[in-house]
């Protein structure tokens, strides 16, 4: 045949990222829709504080998603700098460049999510190989740091995230969940190991892991998102914005001194509350159970673009 077949999606050209966001109910990735949303809201709070100034057109801020899954908030992040940045630095590549190596890192919750990643950033699983479109990227990691960790472990628990050792002490190549940003007792000389030297992140950004199975009873999981926003909180940005679930609201399994926390904290310049989940992950089954990475019931509500 002469011809060549095409595929017709009725003139759509649909995002890989959108389709990975409805593909599992363990491990959830936040639509493009969504992070975009999330960003939106972001540059409207910069624009407030710094006399209307445009965020995306700053070379100096700099972004940090501390729990990377498919990369949708970097890559969407990138892709509004190097828009923003045209007047400033007119090449094309030294744009690029300047983005992916000066403004833009991440921290992978799994090795998977990190090739992926670094693939939705950089377009290729190797940052500094021959299909990345950074040129400036001298390791294949780039920007967004992933090794295999530990859990430390108190006796049957993890005392960092609280995770049971009886699901989570394992041996080999196998995924033990220790999230390296929370599992430290100093966040800023564990940022400093990861990216080399003291970076100061003008905005954390992103949707952390919600629970571990803590070796309770039954399908017993507690609830881990919380310390991520402490984490973060230490490290002093400018802003942070979290998509995080609403459970806290109501305080219990260990979520009482972060929800006094939350309600005192005056730095607090917007809080969204969903009360159906469905709205911001559609296709996703986050009803309460066992292996649903929310807290609450039936109709879970959601919290995001949570700003410090």
């Amino acid at each position: 045949m002469g011809e060549q077949a095409t595929l017709a999606l009725g003139g759509r050209n649909p995002d890989v990222l959108s389709c990975i966001a409805n593909l599992s109910n363990d491990e959830v990735f936040t639509p493009p829709e969504l992070a975009n949303t999330m960003l939106d809201t972001l540059a409207a709070a910069w624009a407030n504080e710094h006399e209307g100034a445009d965020i995306w057109a700053d070379p100096s801020v700099t972004f940090l998603d501390p729990f990377c899954k498919s990369g949708v908030f970097l890559r969407e992040i990138a892709a509004r700098l190097i828009l923003g940045l045209e007047e400033q630095v007119p090449d094309l590549q030294d744009r690029v460049d300047h983005v992916l190596s000066k403004q833009v890192f991440g921290i992978a919750i799994t090795q998977l999510t990190s090739l992926m990643a670094r693939r939705s950033l950089y377009c290729s699983k190797l940052a500094d190989g021959p299909h990345s479109v950074a040129q400036s990227l001298s390791t294949p990691a780039g920007n967004i740091w992933f090794e295999r960790m530990d859990h430390l472990w108190v006796r049957e628990r993890c005392d960092h995230c609280g995770a049971g050792r009886q699901f989570h002490d394992r041996d080999g190549d196998l995924e033990t969940h220790a999230y390296a940003f929370i599992h430290t007792d100093d966040v800023r000389a564990r940022v400093a190991e990861m990216f080399g030297g003291d970076v100061q992140f003008d905005v954390i950004i992103g949707n952390p892991p919600y629970q571990m199975n803590d070796g309770g009873a039954g399908s017993s999981a507690g609830p881990i998102y919380h310390r991520f926003v402490g984490m973060a909180k230490r490290l002093d940005p400018a802003h942070i914005a979290m998509i995080i679930p609403s459970r806290w609201m109501a305080g219990g399994k260990g979520l009482d001194d972060f929800r006094a926390e939350m309600l005192s904290d005056h730095r607090i310049r917007e809080l969204v509350d969903y009360h159906d989940a469905s709205s911001l992950f559609p296709g996703i089954n986050l009803n309460g159970g066992d292996r649903t990475p929310f807290f609450g019931p039936p109709r879970v509500r959601v919290t995001g673009s949570v700003l410090l």
